[in-house]
């Protein structure tokens, strides 16, 4: 399947005997690579009181990296929505909420500029030490690349009556769409925020280094 925020077009991938939908994730839109230490915020634990909530703070000017080897979860839901930074200026994002979200490991990645020169801001978790959990993971992103296999689709649905994941519901008569459990393997997203609930990050390392690797 693919599914972007640009000009590409939504195919329906095709489905096993099982009854299940393999395909591509995909949401595409030039981006630059770079950014926000909000998204140090969003990786410590942000723990919201109920549901999934879309970014309820002005984002940063740039998008940031998100990686995983693979992730699964029970439900997802998707719609587009618009984020805007301190300036007013508004940045489309597809808003992707994921019910009970495991993640193999985890990275994310922002370059920022300063007076020494460009930094690399990362932070890595699990790998050997565990998995990550978080309940209610939204992320706000400009593309989503991966290999996805899903239990049962809806593409097309009203956003306003997604019910997969608790709190994640856009404007009546916008598009949206959900899915029953999903494994998306080689995770790679450019985001512009990402929260959770109850983050639980095995091994975690933050690092901050001179013209440093980023996740990919």
């Amino acid at each position: 399947m693919s599914i972007n925020s640009g000009t590409d077009r939504a195919g329906e991938p095709p489905s096993d005997p099982a009854g299940r939908r393999e395909g591509r994730v995909r949401w595409r839109k030039s981006a630059a690579v770079a950014v926000p230490a909000v998204l140090a915020v969003g990786a410590m634990a942000v723990v919201m009181a109920q549901g999934a909530l879309a970014a309820s703070f002005a984002v940063s000017g740039t998008a940031f990296q998100v990686s995983s080897s693979k992730l699964s979860s029970k439900g997802l839901g998707s719609y587009v929505q618009t984020d805007r930074s301190v300036d007013g200026k508004g940045h489309p994002v597809a808003l992707l909420g994921i019910g009970e979200a495991t993640l193999a490991d985890i990275c994310q990645a922002a370059e920022v500029q300063t007076p020494l020169g460009t930094v690399v801001f990362k932070l890595t978790a699990g790998g050997a030490a565990g998995e990550v959990t978080a309940s209610n993971l939204v992320i706000d992103g400009e593309d989503l690349d991966g290999d996805a296999t899903f239990g049962t689709a809806q593409i097309g649905r009203d956003a306003s009556t997604l019910d997969r994941v608790d709190g994640v519901r856009g404007e009546p008569g916008k598009f949206g769409l959900q899915a029953g459990d999903i494994e998306v393997v080689g995770v790679r997203s450019h985001a512009w925020s990402a929260t959770g609930g109850n983050f639980r990050l095995k091994g975690m390392r933050l690092s901050v280094g001179l013209d440093g690797k980023k996740c990919f």
